[in-house]
């Protein structure tokens, strides 16, 4: 550590604050500058937490620990890797989604890296001016799609700065490796752009060839600076989330989140539901509410799984239904776009409660955006012809669920197999207690990134998605079967994450895409890698 004095205490990644013993004030200088008391991490995390709990509102609780980050890198993570059930809803969602629209107003410090239109051609070199030259998770958006809020322009930022806190807090990925980006192209939210706060590129957003060399040039820019960095995308609206994924996903190390990521989480707890219900695979008949990148990309997972499972691509397709916001997504309707149009049945045109009747799904996935969507009609109905009814409110955050957990028990009778992108608390019916489980990204992003740092692979292949899924549904233990849980707690996150990257890591050695040579043991070179925030 080459910094002494007032320099270590404004370097977040060195800065203990009362933690320095006193042969380290005196070695670096500190003598005076901080209290005579010495104090552990643990004692820090107790204060941290006592801090954090006397907070009036949510988004205080972000600002908190959004300038604890700031100041002292090591605490911050360890205090969340300790507490993961209770901070997360905090430093993501549902939180982040209010951060986000309110993130010029609460601008502290610059974390993250902004590209714009006025950097058009100079993408590379202004990639230099990042501190860090080994990047190895870079998570990227252009605004246009912040959860189910929709344009927020700059201010989805706080998207790739929450979800890369969370590559490290729940698979250790070192912190100097994770890169936020921001593709300020723009926004046409006109609020935005008219408020003296807003801290982004003030104009309607790039389209057309333009955003696309936008795109390119700096997709192309970080294989040049950061040739083994894996690239997130995030929150694009849904034409461009599939044309970016398709364009590279061949070409360079990259997934997206909101289709892949998405799909890996609710094929997990559509694979625990199954068990749950006592049925078959190909017994399941799915509704989706919604027929953005989450429906389709989810659908798009299941549907390997059917043909995995012995089903035919023709037979998996017909279990698969999508409603949008015109209806029941049919053969014959003349406004589909070429990615719903694949998943069009041979049906009369129904609205979604028509179609929920008269299809009788055993699964019912939201992921539309558009809260309170499955109404109390919608899940009597479901109720009254299946036993156990599969209901999965994915949007987030809260405000834009399908439904809460106590609707789902409430209006099914306590049937329903519940789970949602955003936290619920348990619900207490008929003297039972049933535990939602929240099915988040949370679970697979990280492991995916952990199984990248330790292989280096040439990209990612969908199957490294079903791989995740599985390791996911497999650590459900019975006794949270029994609570309606179909997803682990979230304090096992950091052993899930480890065994998703062990499992992918085989599955990219096997595919031959490794860009480095296996080692001896890959869960010991694994576990290796894993940053460590203790002091």
């Amino acid at each position: 550590m080459e910094k002494k004095g007032v320099e270590i205490l404004r370097e977040p990644r060195f800065n203990k604050s009362t933690a320095f013993s006193t042969e380290e004030k005196e070695q670096y200088g500190l003598r005076g500058l901080l209290p005579y008391a010495v104090t552990s991490q643990e004692l820090q995390k107790q204060r941290v937490l006592a801090n954090i709990r006397i907070k009036d509102t949510d988004l205080q609780r972000y600002i908190f620990l959004s300038q604890l980050q700031d100041r002292n890198e090591r605490l911050f993570y360890s205090t969340i890797m300790d507490n993961i059930p209770e901070l997360m809803p905090i430093i993501y969602t549902p939180t982040v989604g209010e951060a986000c629209q309110k993130f010029s107003h609460i601008f502290r410090i610059a974390k993250g890296f902004y590209v714009t239109p006025d950097d058009k051609g100079h993408v590379a070199d202004i990639l230099d001016n990042w501190p860090e030259k080994d990047v190895r998770v870079i998570v990227v958006t252009d605004g246009s799609r912040i959860l189910g809020l929709g344009d927020l322009g700059s201010n989805g930022m706080g998207i790739p700065i929450g979800k890369l806190s969370l590559y490290t807090a729940g698979a250790g990925i070192d912190p100097k490796y994770c890169m936020p980006v921001m593709l300020d192209l723009g926004t046409d939210n006109e609020t935005l752009r008219t408020d003296p706060v807003y801290l982004g590129y003030p104009h309607p957003r790039l389209k057309g060839q333009a955003y696309d060399e936008m795109i390119d040039e700096f997709v192309q820019a970080v294989q040049i600076k950061f040739p083994q960095a894996l690239i997130q995308f995030e929150d694009f609206v849904t034409d461009n989330a599939y044309k970016l994924l398709e364009r590279y996903k061949d070409q360079v190390l990259c997934f997206n989140d909101d289709i892949q990521g998405t799909a890996s989480i609710a094929a997990a707890g559509f694979f625990t539901a199954i068990h749950a219900t006592n049925k078959k695979l190909g017994d399941q008949k799915i509704m989706f509410y919604g027929a953005g990148s989450a429906s389709t990309g989810i659908a798009d997972l299941i549907i390997k799984a059917y043909i995995e499972s012995g089903l035919s691509e023709e037979a998996s397709r017909k279990k698969i239904w999508l409603v949008d916001s015109k209806g029941l997504i049919v053969q014959g309707r003349e406004d589909l776009t070429d990615i719903k149009a694949k998943f069009a049945q041979d049906h009369a045109p129904a609205s979604f409660l028509e179609a929920v009747k008269s299809v009788q799904p055993t699964v019912l996935i939201g992921a539309a955006g558009n809260g309170r969507s499955f109404t109390k009609e919608v899940i009597e109905a479901m109720a009254s012809f299946n036993e156990r009814p599969v209901i999965f409110a994915l949007s987030n955050p809260t405000s834009k669920a399908e439904c809460t957990a106590e609707e789902a028990y409430t209006w099914s009778n306590g049937k329903a197999i519940f789970a949602s992108g955003s936290p619920f608390n348990p619900v207490v019916l008929n003297g039972k207690t049933h535990v939602p489980g929240q099915g988040n990204n949370v679970y697979i992003f990280p492991g995916i990134g952990l199984a990248t740092l330790a292989t280096e692979p040439k990209y990612l292949p969908d199957s490294v998605f079903l791989v995740a899924a599985k390791i996911v549904a497999g650590e459900i233990q019975d006794s949270d079967l029994e609570q309606g849980t179909i997803y682990p707690k979230l304090s096992l996150l950091r052993d899930i994450s480890l065994k998703i990257a062990i499992a992918i890591a085989e599955h990219i050695y096997e595919l031959g895409l490794a860009r480095i040579t296996r080692p001896d043991n890959l869960e010991t070179h694994i576990r290796s890698l894993m940053y460590d925030p203790s002091y």
